[in-house]
């Protein structure tokens, strides 16, 4: 037996690490932390300085065991996990769980999987760092305290099985806070003006445009017809020698950034990715907001920049971190050898994504581009200053002329390696190239447009724009941006979606060289959203519980300040039972008073017409929902609101509308087709099947004809999908689905192995592999196929199904009544 055990948290890190420590060390993995608070009520004891219990998952018992027998007949143990608080509570954890003795522990910490980083890490062992560990605990207990004391109030006020977090709902009030901005934005639009103008000697077109936009479209086509015959001058050239810096290297959050941009990966996958690139060697350690190089790795990228493209590329630079409180790692995200540009890996995307930590993390360290910016002022002979100045707050005549920008890259420096991209679609370019001019030269021209543009709403934020915002905010750090969108996203609180575009007019006037103006109209598809993050109705309706009630749980800065407190703890200089102290007796007091006070916040939408009962939009137990009628009334009416129609802005018409559902919209083969809002949305009933309704069609407004089309479309596609039937049992198909072709017996959907060609699969064939995949349940099926009881068990299906029609209504009935209690 080895004398020196090293734990570590994942097997992939422990293989390549034992490969580097030789014979005398064996490396096992915690697999993460091996105890976490108990889910019991009493896992904070509150009374006692916010003692924690800490308990064994018991999927990690067996790895619990397994290490306790090794620490036995180990003469050190070697705890070797993360360097950042969450690694260091983990190499707690199992210092204290196996009850190690001190003497005999060491801990080591390093900042990338390398032989020379591991061995100098072996070599200047310390202690475990308690202040860490304890801001880690402090953030563990406050995150739980919120959660436990939240959520019981949400289940009674809002509705059950929810949950709160200090983090998460506030990244959720920035999601809804954004959606209302959006839906209260009033577009406008105005007049671009841009001239199409060449430079006689060469016959070479460039773009001028005017600097002021003309709201109404009368005044644009008067300021094109005073151009009518006028002549353009040369104003004024002005030549400026220009430089673009580099990025820094990647910190988390910018990497998670970039990755969305120019890769299209959500966070979560890229921090998947980077974990085992770290654990394979190939970067730093990929949960940090530093932004500083080491001296080593200067030198690499200094070494590569020079072997590459020589002297004039090269720039050494040391950056400084700006974000608050920054103490996850002492250095950037950066590639563990500046001289391997890329990686062999099974994993495409692996390879990218190293791809762009090193492009990044060179570039980082190159000479700035060069760039030479052009501005010409074009002076327009016949133009009037009354109708210009209408539009300005100064009556600077220099506004009323033509403005024509474009640049040269004389030296492109960095932008030889990567170039960064922005968050969001800019505006389109302003930059053109242009022809050699000089002052007072006359220039040719072609037309002039006036072109309507509209006014846009705040961007929606992506993932990306998420943890920026979040980073800008000081909430959250390099390790819970992740796992905090991905848990808003997992309980329903957000969704990320595409959205389709939406066509409108606008209009277009042109000057010709003639003297002419002509008006066109063109249709642009605007509003295309792609993987933008929305508020669900219950997103909504618990961000305004919450700040109505627990305004301070809400708050930005509160939010951050916490944050800054937790650096403190990590520092030593500020006792985390002080901290919780400091915060859970106010709000201990504010959850009491609010389980016995607060109201739900459902919205009185009016009456409805002949009865006057009221019209509630509200979020009942199976989600959002119209209620005819109150509590304890007869006859109260339910309906489900169709998929993004939303509680907050639905009206009463269009409310009550949803109760003449379900209704006939015609027939088809001789029987009804019937349309109805269900679970997943709204449908067509016909013959026994169900045809979803997916926008724009509507369930209220669609036509028989409508209904028939796309009764037809769903045959059709039915059809197209699938490969193969068998006569000897119609329950058995070769369908083609999402992920390539598989076997569908009856309810159970088996894979097809790779290599095998669905085509040629005999009945047997499909049979023997069901029975392979559900061996349970092809037995099941087998024994009452030979009893006889397949006839019994079908005629008893039926008969469930109806009578459990007749339960499951009166049941719905029951819930929603209770809903409403």
């Amino acid at each position: 037996m080895a004398k020196n055990l090293v734990i570590v948290e994942s097997p992939a890190k422990a293989k390549t690490i034992e490969k580097y420590l030789g014979g005398d060390y064996i490396v096992k993995a915690s697999f993460g932390h091996i105890r976490d608070l108990s889910k019991e009520d009493n896992a904070i004891d509150v009374k006692n300085g916010y003692r924690p219990r800490y308990e064994v998952p018991n999927e990690k018992k067996k790895v619990v065991s397994e290490l306790r027998k090794l620490t036995e007949s180990a003469e050190m143990v070697w705890l070797a996990t993360d360097e950042d608080r969450e690694g260091e509570a983990i190499a707690w954890h199992l210092y204290e769980e196996l009850q190690l003795d001190r003497k005999n522990v060491k801990r080591v910490v390093y900042h990338e999987i390398t032989k020379p980083a591991i061995m100098a890490a072996f070599a200047s062992p310390r202690d475990i760092d308690y202040n860490l560990v304890d801001a880690q605990q402090a953030r563990r207990t406050l995150d739980r305290l919120v959660g436990f004391e939240l959520s019981p109030i949400l289940w009674k006020k809002v509705k059950p099985s929810l949950s709160a977090g200090r983090v998460q709902s506030v990244a959720v009030r920035l999601i809804v806070e954004r959606e209302r901005e959006i839906a209260g934005f009033e577009s406008s639009s105005a007049y671009k003006v841009t001239a199409s103008l060449f430079s006689i000697p060469t016959e070479k077109s460039f773009k001028a445009e005017l600097s002021e936009r003309f709201a109404v479209q009368s005044d644009a086509g008067t300021f094109l017809r005073q151009c009518t015959g006028a002549e353009y001058t040369v104003k004024n050239l002005e030549i400026k020698p220009s430089k673009k810096s580099p990025s820094p290297p990647f910190t988390t959050s910018t990497l998670q950034q970039e990755a969305s941009r120019k890769l299209g990966f959500s966070i979560t996958k890229t921090m998947k990715l980077a974990q085992d690139l770290y654990e394979a060697g190939h970067i730093t350690y990929m949960r940090t907001d530093s932004v500083n190089l080491s001296d080593i790795a200067l030198g690499m990228a200094h070494e590569e920049i020079l072997k590459s493209w020589g002297e004039n590329y090269a720039n050494t630079r040391r950056y400084s971190t700006k974000a608050a409180g920054a103490q996850e790692a002492h250095e950037a995200i950066r590639p563990t050898a500046f001289d391997r540009r890329t990686i062999d890996a099974h994993d495409r995307d692996a390879r990218r994504l190293y791809e762009l930590i090193w492009q990044r993390a060179t570039a980082s360290q190159m000479a700035d581009a060069q760039i030479e910016r052009t501005i010409i002022t074009v002076n327009v002979s016949t133009v009037k200053q009354d109708l210009v100045k209408k539009y300005l707050l100064e009556q600077d005549l220099v506004k009323q002329d033509l403005i024509a920008k474009g640049e040269v890259l004389k030296f492109e420096g960095f932008l030889k390696v990567y170039g960064e991209s922005a968050d969001n679609d800019a505006e389109e370019d302003d930059t053109n190239l242009l022809p050699i001019v000089s002052i007072g030269e006359k220039l040719g021209f072609n037309y002039m447009t006036a072109t309507e543009k509209f006014a846009k709403p705040p961007a929606r934020y992506n993932e990306a724009s998420l943890v920026k915002k979040l980073e800008d905010l000081g909430i959250g750090r390099p390790s819970t941006y992740a796992p905090t969108i991905q848990t808003i996203q997992t309980r329903n609180y957000i969704v990320k979606e595409d959205r389709e575009a939406k066509q409108r007019d606008y209009s277009i006037l042109t000057l010709l060289p003639d003297g002419k103006v002509e008006k066109e109209v063109k249709t642009e598809s605007y509003g295309a959203e792609k993987q933008k993050l929305f508020p669900t109705d219950v997103g909504g309706i618990v961000t305004d519980f919450l700040i109505r009630y627990f305004s301070q749980i809400m708050d930005y800065n509160f939010t951050a300040t916490v944050e800054k407190q937790f650096d403190e703890i990590a520092e030593g200089q500020k006792q985390w039972v002080a901290m919780l102290d400091e915060f859970y007796g106010p709000f201990h007091k504010t959850v009491e008073n609010t389980m016995g006070e607060a109201k739900r916040n459902d919205r009185l939408l009016g009456t409805e017409p002949g009865t006057e009962r009221k019209v509630i939009a509200k979020y009942g137990r199976f989600g959002p929902m119209i209620q005819i009628g109150e509590a304890g009334e007869a006859d109260v009416k339910f309906s489900s609101l169709p998929p993004h129609t939303s509680l907050e802005s639905i009206t009463l018409e269009e409310a009550i509308a949803l109760f003449r559902l379900p209704r006939i919209v015609g027939m088809f083969e001789g029987a009804e087709m019937k349309v109805a809002i269900g679970k997943y949305g709204p449908y067509i009933q016909h013959s026994g099947q169900f045809c979803s309704i997916e926008p724009p069609d509507d369930p209220l407004t669609i036509t028989e004809a409508r209904a028939i089309e796309l009764i037809i479309q769903k045959r059709e596609a039915v059809k197209s999908a699938v490969i193969r039937e068998f006569e000897g049992d119609a329950t058995m198909r070769i369908l083609r689905g999402k992920y390539g072709p598989y076997i569908k017996a009856g309810e159970l959907n088996a894979r097809i192995p790779r290599g095998v060609n669905p085509e040629t699969l005999t009945l047997e064939d499909c049979r023997k592999l069901v029975g392979e995949q559900f061996p349970a349940k092809a037995d099941a099926k087998k024994a009452s196929a030979e009893s006889g009881g397949a006839k019994t068990k079908a005629g008893a299906k039926k008969t469930n199904a109806k009578s459990g029609g007749t339960k499951t209504k009166a049941g719905a009935k029951k819930n929603s009544k209770k809903t409403t209690e």
